[in-house]
């Protein structure tokens, strides 16, 4: 067996056996196979795609490329929750402390933002003091004590993934339904969880811009989950415009604590909710969705999942007087609102471009050793389908640099749409797919 063998069965579209991913993927991995090499073989999975068997033999092989997670030791049913990514995602800040309130055992490792997608990671960290990077033994004890524990990723895992994901980004080979679905499903399966809930985005903030797209990668991915044993449900969610006001790192924070606290945005709610049914069903603590969405809003309005945050923070050395109190999280230098220039129906808000607005101000990377600054970002007052007088503020923008200020202020005008006539409220859960 050799690579110019296995680029010539997948360049003649045939099927390659789990023996030579295997091979491919360790070679690769190892240094053994050239970029070069791997680059002739992305770009026929590409042209041609894979077989279902394909993807997951694909996807093993990229899980075991490094360090695994075991979770048995908790001796529970540990339920993943991942976002494809979007524009102020902060689902990850309410959700998981409120599930763990529930009694259901929380184990997360999250990542930082890249380009116009935020990251939990760097979410976290903007409340002072919280420890992302501790090991696993630690993190596993935190899981054990308190019920969660959400971390960077500091396991080695899926470095193979990693490998290829740079390459297939340098080759234009990154829209590719069973690349993307292995290399999610890849890591997912190398963090430990028995069983997972993915919150699959589409639209102008997503990485899937069409529903039909988005569907296809479920569907992709919850067929991986039955192969390797893991069982998959996958919530289709909408990301045309961003998710609930705040874009920005301590301004999504102080966002999600408000809504625990009982302050929460309707379209956050429709998502958390549904996610939340899901990863209750999944760990074996309630069949019925409509009873489980029930049992987690019992939790906001008795504020248990409030605290359970509070008892995260500060088992992982953050201060939680930030949490009681947001007012203590640091402003931005300049806070200027932005005007309506008409009177009607916010008919859009390009999350994709609202997204690069506020990477652009500070609070993302465009490399990943790019540092980045907590406080800027942006507060919307309006959402899609509702009515704005002239004149009328639609945002607020936050940023240390007055230069930068006034190119988000003109760019955030052009980008929020609005039209004399009634325009119909989004729906954010479009699809559930199990």
């Amino acid at each position: 067996m050799n690579i110019l063998e296995i680029i010539e069965k997948k360049r003649d579209n045939q099927e390659l056996s789990k023996e030579e991913i295997e091979y491919f993927i360790k070679g690769y991995t190892s240094g053994e196979i050239a970029d070069y090499q791997v680059s002739a073989l992305i770009m026929a999975i590409y042209l041609n795609g894979m077989t279902k068997q394909e993807t997951t033999d694909l996807t093993i092989a990229m899980a075991h490329s490094g360090e695994m997670l075991d979770l048995s030791v908790l001796n529970e049913v540990i339920v993943d929750k991942h976002s494809t990514g979007g524009v102020g995602d902060k689902v990850s800040l309410i959700l998981l402390p409120l599930v763990a309130s529930l009694g259901i055992p929380v184990a997360k490792m999250s990542g930082r933002g890249l380009g116009f997608t935020g990251g939990t990671v760097d979410k976290l960290e903007s409340i002072p003091g919280y420890i992302t990077g501790i090991d696993i033994p630690e993190f596993i004890k935190n899981v054990e004590k308190i019920g969660i524990s959400m971390i960077s990723q500091t396991l080695n895992l899926a470095p193979a993934d990693k490998k290829i994901y740079s390459l297939r980004d340098s080759i234009s080979c990154v829209e590719s339904i069973p690349l993307i679905a292995s290399s999610i499903m890849s890591k997912k399966i190398a963090s430990g969880a028995q069983k997972i809930v993915l919150d699959v985005t589409c639209g102008s903030g997503a990485f899937m811009t069409t529903k039909e797209n988005a569907e296809e990668l479920a569907r992709e991915m919850i067929e991986i989950g039955k192969l390797a044993n893991k069982e998959t449900v996958c919530v289709l969610t909408n990301m045309d415009e961003p998710l609930g006001y705040a874009i920005g790192n301590s301004l999504e924070v102080i966002e999600a604590i408000n809504f625990l606290k009982g302050d929460m945005l309707e379209d956050v709610k429709e998502v958390v909710l549904e996610l939340g049914a899901y990863m209750i069903k999944l760990a074996g603590k309630g069949n019925d969705i409509e009873d489980n969405k029930a049992q987690l809003l019992e939790n906001i309005q008795n504020r248990k999942g409030y605290d359970k945050l509070i008892q995260l923070v500060e088992n992982q050395g953050g201060d939680s007087s930030y949490t009681k109190d947001t007012d203590k999280f640091p402003k931005a230098n300049y806070i200027e609102k932005v005007y309506s220039n008409q009177e009607g129906y916010i008919k859009s808000m390009d999350a994709k471009e609202i997204g690069k607005i506020v990477c652009d101000l500070g609070a993302g990377r465009i490399r990943k050793e790019d540092s980045i600054d907590n406080e800027v970002g942006i507060v919307l007052h309006k959402k899609v389908s509702e009515k704005v007088e002239k004149q009328e503020e639609v945002a607020t923008i936050y940023a240390n640099s007055k230069e930068k200020l006034e190119e988000a202020k003109k760019r955030l005008q052009e980008i929020i749409q609005i039209d004399e006539n009634a325009v119909s409220k989004p729906k954010m859960v479009l699809e559930i797919i199990q």
